[in-house]
């Protein structure tokens, strides 16, 4: 989706327009795990650096962080994760999201891989 940017560890960020950014893991990510069978996301209040460990996805072969790809404030988890890891699996850009945040600089994004360059870079990646 051209309104996502993405990080090099696989999170993607959409701007929600209303000050609020929400973050998720990607599509590749989601297919590389495999079936994700839990989900853990930050506490709302919880204050994020860019880069910290975040979050845990685990799935029937391993689990992974999920890491900070802006530093902000986590406004709200996805609650429907703690019952229903797959919505990943299912829908990783859109009911699989896993948290949103105030970011601390609203510009951050601008740091961050549009979907063609994410695109070039999964393709050097293989």
């Amino acid at each position: 989706m051209s309104d996502l940017k993405y990080t090099k560890s696989h999170e993607w960020v959409r701007d929600n327009g209303d000050g609020t950014f929400t973050v998720g893991i990607t599509d590749h990510a989601q297919e590389q795990l495999g079936d994700l069978v839990f989900v853990e996301t930050p506490e709302p209040g919880v204050q994020l650096n860019v880069g910290d460990a975040c979050a845990v996805v685990e799935s029937v072969k391993a689990a992974s962080d999920v890491y900070a790809p802006v530093s902000g404030e986590v406004v709200t988890g996805n609650a429907a994760l703690a019952d229903t890891p797959e919505l990943i699996n299912q829908s990783a850009q859109e009911d699989g999201w896993l948290f949103t945040l105030k970011p601390a600089d609203p510009a951050a994004l601008t740091g961050l891989m549009s979907a063609d360059e994410y695109a070039a870079y999964l393709a050097l990646e293989d």
